[in-house]
């Protein structure tokens, strides 16, 4: 069990002995922009340590606007190199370091239907920035499986040959990202990679969180989206500091998640039997949903090391134990797009 968030956050930055052996050679710095959200922080904690027991000293440097300062006290804590920078700034990126390889995590999702022109800036129009800025370098730049469509639950997700066809403009303009990305890639041949992830996961946030809230306050659970993957985001980010040396020109596409397609139904009533609660549901399940098939990603790095029923038991351990959330839902459940 975890028990506090330095627990937790030593256990989501803990490097893999694959992510110790991809950064052995990394020739710095690993420079990763928006690095102050969800999964940044962690990742680039992971970056440091899995650098430093390969005896590596590439300096990781994490850029972000750094709205919250103890965020980048603590990455500063953890021997990374911190920049604040409005990226969108003009100029901003200019002031930047050059760097052999780029990890690009700035997006924009919750509040996109509200200020759509700030999200198509965001999630489009800086990552060609982005991209034209370090063409002379190696790019992992994390993506959505919300470029897809919605697909049979029979279907076993979307794979990377699935043809994009978004839903709503928070997704079009995640399709944009990739195409900036894409254009850049060929035209200069910089080597990229696209991370098309859903849903990663951890104690304080996100799709199994949100369910179990539900659940423990007797909120209907929506089922309007009834399946869903996960992946643990210690998980994810291996993945993506694995996918530096998988990037090509054009650029090379990956879905990350778990091997489950998962039943909301059924992890309600899962996190039901451990909190004595019995789930209420509202809406009904559809024959479609948003799923990825994230087979090709376990085939090169492996299953996740955390299965979906271990991430229930540690997600539900947390709640009862009333472990910190973020408190801010995922809207998983969303079919139109509107974020």
């Amino acid at each position: 069990m975890i028990t506090s968030e330095a627990e937790l956050e030593s256990v989501l930055s803990a490097p893999s002995a694959a992510d110790i052996d991809a950064l052995r050679t990394l020739e710095g710095p690993l420079l990763i922009l928006g690095a102050a959200g969800k999964m940044g922080p962690s990742l680039a904690h992971r970056a440091r340590r899995a650098l430093d027991a390969a005896g590596n000293r590439a300096a990781v440097v994490a850029v972000s606007r750094f709205s919250n300062p103890a965020v980048r006290e603590q990455l500063g804590q953890w021997g990374i190199e911190t920049v604040e920078c409005d990226l969108l700034e003009p100029g901003a990126l200019d002031r930047l370091p050059d760097a052999p390889n780029v990890i690009f995590m700035a997006a924009r999702k919750f509040g996109s239907t509200g200020n759509p022109s700030l999200t198509w800036a965001v999630n489009t129009y800086l990552p060609g920035l982005v991209a034209h800025r370090w063409r002379e370098s190696r790019i992992v730049a994390f993506s959505s499986g919300n470029v897809y469509p919605l697909v049979p639950v029979s279907s076993g997700g979307a794979t990377e040959q699935t043809p994009p066809d978004p839903v709503g403009e928070y997704a079009q303009s995640v399709l944009g990202r990739e195409r900036l990305f894409d254009y850049v890639s060929r035209t200069y041949g910089t080597p990229v990679a696209l991370l098309r992830l859903n849903y990663a996961v951890e104690l304080r946030y996100g799709v199994l969180v949100d369910i179990a809230l539900k659940v423990r306050d007797r909120q209907p659970v929506d089922l309007n989206m009834g399946h869903v993957n996960v992946i643990w985001q210690g998980d994810a980010n291996s993945v993506a500091l694995r996918c530096l040396a998988r990037a090509t020109s054009p650029p090379f596409v990956l879905n990350v998640t778990g091997p489950e397609t998962l039943r909301v139904r059924d992890i309600a009533r899962e996190f039901g039997k451990r909190f004595g609660a019995e789930p209420h549901f509202t809406g009904a399940e559809h024959p479609t949903a948003l799923l990825n098939n994230a087979a090709l990603c376990h085939r090169l790095f492996g299953l996740p090391s955390l299965k979906a029923q271990d991430l229930i038991d540690l997600t539900a351990a947390w709640i009862l134990r009333g472990g910190p959330v973020y408190g801010k839902p995922t809207h998983f459940e969303m079919r139109e797009g509107k974020f």
